[in-house]
């Protein structure tokens, strides 16, 4: 079977099936009011229990397990004030049972994330899908998944994982994971590469055909799963898996080594995050920072917009989770596949080529002003730099700096303290951008290039579409010189590039980035290890000329089979 190898290394054990818990509307109308009381009541107990229970959990990890940041998102998912008022209004506008109304109130929110193009902001469904289950729980006082019975050498088979169960899988019982669900980038993805836990997600309903007690192997580096294999399959998956472990100790060891390359020029690897314990987790990784910072999160899983203080908190703490380390704050980026329940955004024929991230900022500019007054005042507390999604013309930029400058000028009337000289960057992921990075150098301070976009609307592909997805191609000749192109031009205006699109991340593309002079990468906090040692373990002389001999091919499939052969050498 084949999915998505989203925790690398090698299982050999039993499958044992975990059946999903299921979330069902009863449809029980309260009669009174005495009733609606008692149900709010029963409701809050219900939060205060999960909180508590993960509060319990968090307590048994040692302080810097990557698990406690994933239980921080899940505590404040389950404390959230907004879900609550909105919960409770359900039950005592509508008489629905408390139930009924957690249902109700989340399933918009749960919409809202499915529909996303973006993996990692599907993947966040999973977070809120964990937090509703255990407040349901706990309301219609369940028991715990016989997750925890599992016997020693477990693969576990599942429609999808609780990132909450996941930190707390016994890891000595359980070797890997399947599930029918899932991304590389959802947090139970995360948390079993961050405890060496093989996994293999998004597989569909193919699993239905495993059973508990048959004999799987788990090969999450490739994305593959064999059932009831051979002896022979099995002695060769052992052999590979001591492989495996050999290399992961290595990368370990390099984890605090300085990302420099083998004659002396220093790069810098940065996290993409949407919050604080995201942070906090990138540095277990190497992380030196945070490339991209996802604000949409801020706003997405509510039912109104956040007011000031709210953001300026949320921008506070991750600031001050950096230490000091830089961090780029992209401001709003809506529209397309990220919609919000509350905004009504028009339908559009073609809504990636529509009224989304800083078209909206700059047309409705009261959105977009409360939040450059939260990130400028949050910026005292740490490096903080502003970068703007989806610019497409000198035009657009020359407006954001008006307005900043307005904004900056009313922080200062009312004697509120802020950032004055922050930094002002732009990511480069429409085509127009990438061609007059000359003209939007003289204007920033910094570039990023979005590759997962500037790919997409280079080659008119949407990667979504069955018909199409297969001619999404970043090794592209024509996306690789407009890379080139806008990493030139940022050298020659002196400012600094740095990529936070998933090309980042791809082991295969280091030396060629490399080589066309980029020297800050952000990526997915786990793959930093990856990347780190190709770059310290290569020259950039070395990483010239590959860029030389690759620049001269004339097509995609070239430049991957010579890139694949470079990388055995």
């Amino acid at each position: 079977m084949k999915g998505i190898g989203a925790s690398p290394g090698i299982a050999i054990g039993k499958a044992f099936v975990l059946q999903k818990q299921v979330v069902r509307v009863t449809g029980i109308s309260l009669e009174d009011e005495l009733a609606v009381q008692g149900e709010i009541e029963r409701f809050e107990g219900a939060v205060r229990a999960a909180v508590d229970e993960v509060e319990a959990i968090k307590a048994r990890l040692p302080d810097q397990d990557d698990g406690q940041a994933i239980l921080e998102v899940q505590i404040e998912l389950l404390s959230d004030e907004q879900i609550r008022t909105d919960v409770v209004s359900m039950i005592t506008g509508e008489y629905k049972n408390a139930n009924d109304a957690m249902i109700g109130v989340t399933e918009t929110i749960l919409e809202t994330f499915r529909n996303m193009e973006d993996e990692y902001f599907r993947a966040r469904m999973a977070d809120v899908e964990d937090a509703v289950k255990r407040i349901l729980r706990h309301l219609n006082e369940d028991k715990l998944s016989n997750i925890f019975l599992a016997e020693e050498n477990t693969i576990i088979i599942a429609e999808d994982i609780a990132p909450s169960d996941m930190i707390v899988l016994d890891i000595t019982k359980v070797s890997g994971f399947v599930t029918r669900a899932g991304s590389r980038t959802s947090h139970a993805a995360i948390i079993a590469k961050a405890r060496g836990i093989p996994a293999v997600v998004g597989c569909g309903a193919s699993v239905q055909s495993i059973r508990t007690h048959d004999i799987v192997i788990v090969d999450g580096t490739e994305g593959v799963i064999v059932v009831q294999p051979s002896q022979e399959m099995i002695e060769e998956y052992a052999l590979r898996k001591k492989v495996f472990v050999q290399q992961t100790a290595l990368l370990h060891s390099e984890k605090d080594v300085p990302a420099v390359t083998t004659d002396g020029v220093e790069i810098k690897l940065l996290a993409n995050i949407s919050n604080a314990a995201d942070m906090e987790g990138s540095f277990n990784f190497g992380g030196e920072g945070c490339g991209l910072l996802r604000t949409e999160l801020l706003f997405m899983g509510r039912t109104a917009w956040p007011e000031e203080e709210e953001q300026f908190e949320f921008y506070k703490s991750v600031a001050l989770k950096a230490k000091g380390r830089p961090v780029i704050v992209r401001t709003l980026d809506i529209g397309g596949d990220k919609q919000l329940p509350y905004f009504n955004l028009p339908v559009e024929q073609n809504p990636f080529l529509g009224y989304r991230a800083i078209r909206i900022c700059l047309d409705r500019q009261e959105i977009f002003t409360t939040q450059l007054r939260a990130i400028l005042r949050a910026g005292i507390f740490g490096d903080l730099k502003i970068m703007l999604p989806m610019i497409s013309n000198v035009q657009e930029v020359r407006r954001t700096k008006v307005i900043l400058e307005e904004v900056k000028a009313e922080l200062s009337r009312d004697g509120i303290a802020f950032k004055k000289d922050m930094a002002l960057g732009i990511m480069i992921e429409i085509p127009s951008a990438a061609v007059t990075a000359d003209i939007l150098a003289r204007e920033v301070d910094f570039f990023s290039i979005g590759t997962n976009d500037l790919c997409q609307y280079t080659l008119a592909v949407d990667r979504m579409n069955e018909q199409v997805k297969d001619l999404y191609d970043p090794y592209n000749p024509g996306v690789l010189r407009l890379i080139q192109t806008v990493i030139e031009q940022g050298d020659k205006q002196g400012i600094h590039t740095g990529m936070c699109g998933e090309l980042a991340g791809d082991v295969l593309a280091t030396l060629l980035l490399l080589g066309m002079g980029l020297r800050e990468f952000s990526m997915s906090a786990s793959s930093i290890p990856h990347v780190k040692n190709v770059i310290i373990h290569h020259s950039m002389a070395a990483a010239r000329e590959l860029c030389r001999k690759v620049m001269a091919l004339d097509n995609s499939q070239a430049i991957v089979d010579y890139l694949k052969e470079v990388s055995t050498q």
